[in-house]
């Protein structure tokens, strides 16, 4: 028989390790690649970006292409549509929106908006395959003098290559040198097309990155140039005014190279004007979006979190529920706690949820106090077992109606919180301590009724924290693991902590003898 148990040890030991393991990945798994917290109020940004296109038409077809923010893994696209008059036909291509139509003649407006979120995968790198050794600038002898010269200089500043024509170019008052190269007109396009010219001349490929700053409620603004260059086996990004590598924090790249984000065709004025806007969003939320990209949708609509908010708020309580049946199997079988019936305290420290815990347990002494006298009455009249028990129940019935008319008249929140008591349970309480009364002793039967209350205590300040209640059903793989944890429990078979107490005076009797 000890081998026997020994045995079943072993395999729910055995389960136990393994449900462990399944929930540590599961839960791994889903925080990396779904978005969910470890917090129950964190929450994701969600960018509102609008593109606002307006030309006046020369009266040939048009063909508008816009650069969507696809080509790097800091932000990903939750959504995106295109308003446009005259129907155009549109096209979403991997790096463009490609919208064409017949001749027009009057002048187009034309919105392109996404809505992007913040990728925790993202680490402001960007990907892009090895490029060619750049071909030297077409500049003229003293224009290639001069390009030269400024390597030398910027050669003198810190940083990489990179950093270092950036920094000679922003330094204020300007280099002399700079000044003769660059064009009357300065702009940070213009300075960033000549570093980058300037940079083949030492074989580093570089190219222009357009991007849009996202700012709360940012609007009617213009794209964003940064310089990107390849170094050391990777693209890099560079700010053009302070020389700073790296994506800046909340900075998203539309397109990588080129001349400009939207090219037009058939149109001529072309203005194009950007606003942001900011919204949030939960990670339960958005962990569909997350795993629709990840090509996990199949696996994420067989979960709990596809079902709609109703039955997603009804199992966050059942999934709460093992973690309350491990408090009670925890204070019977280790602690030695004796209660009424095995899971009436979870039953009642569930009412206490519903009622308040203050106004509950006045409630539930109240209840109990009137029963107790009503049953005493009961029992002189010599009922049979059932009759009895379901006369408790109507005199149970009829209090919690008296307590909700009074509470109701007298605004008493405590008196109609009655009505959240499960009344066949009170019935039996009420039964169950009438007879350990009348068997062992009033005492034997209150002391049942108190540590009934006290685990229902310990097991309301559970199963009422947020915190406890948002893990146990955003990452409801550890019910698993409570499971093995009861069923493991279910072998202990040494003396439990009441035990231990009840039996310390004969072990120090032994130790004086």
């Amino acid at each position: 028989m000890l081998k026997k148990l020994k045995s079943v040890r072993f395999y729910l030991t055995l389960a136990l390790i393994i449900s462990f393991l399944f929930a540590a990945f599961s839960i791994y798994y889903k925080i990396r690649y779904w978005g969910f917290a470890l917090e129950p109020k964190e929450l994701t940004n969600v960018w509102a970006i609008e593109t606002h296109i307006t030309f006046k038409p020369t009266g040939d077809p048009i063909k508008v292409s816009i650069a969507r923010p696809n080509a790097d893994n800091t932000f990903k696209i939750l959504d995106e549509d295109v308003v446009a008059p005259n129907k155009y036909m549109v096209q979403f291509e991997k790096e463009r929106v490609i919208l064409t139509n017949t001749a027009q003649q009057k002048e187009q407006d034309i919105y392109y908006r996404v809505l992007v979120y913040d990728n925790k995968k993202g680490k402001g790198k960007v990907y892009a395959p090895k490029p060619e050794v750049p071909s030297p600038p077409i500049f003229d002898e003293q224009s290639q003098l001069i390009a030269r010269q400024l390597i030398l200089e910027a050669a003198k500043l810190e940083g990489n290559p990179v950093q270092q024509l950036i920094k000679l170019f922003a330094q204020e008052p300007p280099n002399e040198t700079v000044m003769a190269f660059m064009p009357k007109r300065k702009s940070a396009k213009n300075t960033a097309t000549i570093i980058k010219d300037i940079l083949s001349f030492q074989e580093i490929p570089a190219r222009l990155a357009w991007g849009v700053k996202l700012s709360e409620d940012k609007k009617s603004f213009s794209a964003d140039v940064m310089l990107e260059a390849y170094l050391k086996n990777k693209w890099e990004v560079y700010n053009i005014e302070t020389a700073e590598k790296g994506i800046p924090k909340n900075f998203i790249i539309f397109q990588h190279g080129g001349e400009s984000l939207v090219d037009v065709e058939g149109g001529e004025n072309s203005v194009t004007k950007f606003s942001v806007i900011k919204s949030i969003s939960t990670s339960f939320n958005m962990a569909s979006h997350r795993a629709k990209l990840l090509g996990d949708k199949n696996w994420f609509d067989y979960s709990i979190y596809s079902l709609p908010i109703a039955q997603q708020t009804a199992l966050k309580w059942l999934m709460i529920f093992p973690l309350a049946i491990l408090v009670v199997v925890i204070a019977r079988n280790m602690i030695g706690i004796k209660t009424m019936g095995t899971f009436t305290p979870m039953l009642i420290a569930m009412a206490l949820v519903q009622t308040g815990f203050l106004p509950g347990l006045i409630c539930f002494a109240l209840i109990i106090g009137i029963g107790f006298a009503i049953r005493l009455l009961l029992s002189k009249l010599n009922l049979l077992l059932v009759p009895r028990i379901s006369a408790v129940v109507i005199f149970v019935i009829l209090i919690m109606q008296f307590f909700a008319i009074v509470g109701y008249q007298w605004h008493l929140d405590i008196a109609s919180s009655a009505l959240f008591f499960p009344i066949i349970i009170m019935a039996w309480i009420i039964e169950r301590a009438s007879i350990i009364w009348e068997e062992e002793g009033i005492k034997n039967a209150m002391k049942e009724v108190f540590f009934s209350v006290v685990v229902a205590i310990l097991t309301y300040f559970v199963i009422v924290n947020p915190y406890i209640r948002y893990i146990m059903f955003a990452f409801n793989e550890l019910n698993l693991v409570i499971l093995c944890l009861v069923m493991l429990l279910g072998t202990y078979t040494g003396y439990r902590l009441t035990e231990l107490l009840r039996f310390a005076p004969l072990s120090k009797d032994k130790t004086d003898v």
